[in-house]
């Protein structure tokens, strides 16, 4: 397991370890900057307007997927009623943030274009909980290092297709809740398809 100081990054890397996903961990200072080289008869063996491009997290496989994937580390605080086990919780506690930079979708796209076919550039948003979520708001939720996490999985196009600016002055992007829960899957089932 490699070194994480990003706790979120540390607690993606344990779910794919503990549900044996093979995955590679992107370490970002190693990361290569994405020049065009010229190929074969001097055509360009990358997109030129590549350059450089924020890294993704990991590469993980599963027999029907091959994702590149942004980890997003957000806090999900859960209310007094969500945090009992005894009472059955009407609907999710609050709304699940899932904003992201533009830099952050420019990036995955440009990932995608380098891998090519059969790969899917994915966010992975990882909630880190105040307390063991209820079993019906999400199917992925597990303890590590003394916290509970939570996840939901969306691929970076679908995403796209929907989101709607955040912050102009913070180039930041969101997707309205009941759209993110129509998008975003558990990231289990997601590999199973």
């Amino acid at each position: 397991m490699a070194q994480r100081t990003v706790h979120y990054e540390s607690a993606f890397e344990h779910f794919l370890r503990l549900n044996r996903i093979p995955y590679v961990a992107v370490d970002e200072a190693k990361k290569t900057l994405l020049r065009p080289k010229a190929g074969p008869a001097g055509h360009a063996l990358t997109d030129p307007s590549l350059g450089s491009a924020k890294s993704f997290d990991f590469l993980v496989t599963a027999e029907a997927s091959k994702w590149l994937v942004d980890v997003k580390g957000r806090r999900l605080p859960l209310s007094r009623r969500h945090e009992s086990r005894s009472r059955a919780p009407a609907s999710r506690p609050m709304r699940l943030e899932s904003w992201v930079t533009q830099a952050d979708v420019d990036a995955m796209n440009r990932w995608g274009r380098v891998f090519g076919d059969g790969f899917e550039a994915v966010f992975v948003f990882v909630y880190w909980c105040s307390a063991q979520p209820p079993d019906s708001l999400f199917e992925d939720v597990f303890h590590h290092r003394g916290r509970w996490y939570a996840m939901r999985a969306v691929k970076v196009d679908h995403y796209q297709r929907v989101m709607t600016t955040r912050s102009p002055s913070w180039m930041t992007l969101h997707v309205a809740a009941d759209q993110f829960d129509r998008i975003s899957r558990p990231v289990r089932q997601m590999l199973e398809k």
